[in-house]
């Protein structure tokens, strides 16, 4: 069961890596990179579309990565 779990967070934690990779960019320009980006904070808008499932893929992955790291921990204590 241990090399079951400890397969599956090792697999979750590729597809964090490759779920963050392929999101696009929310950097419009080098100028919002200098100021840091605080005109911004206040023109939030909500993603929408590849972005908005993008964003819940990646949580997902990482709930289930936490919920595989926590099992794997009980399961190496018992």
């Amino acid at each position: 069961m241990y090399s079951v779990v400890q397969t599956l967070l090792i697999i979750d934690a590729i597809l964090i890596i490759i779920a963050v990779l392929i999101q696009p960019s929310k950097q419009q320009d080098a100028l919002s990179a200098l100021s840091g980006g605080a005109a911004d904070l206040f023109g939030k808008q909500k993603s929408r579309g590849f972005e908005a499932v993008m964003e819940r893929v990646t949580v997902v992955l990482g709930i289930l990565f936490f919920v595989f790291a926590i099992w794997l921990a009980y399961l190496s204590s018992h």
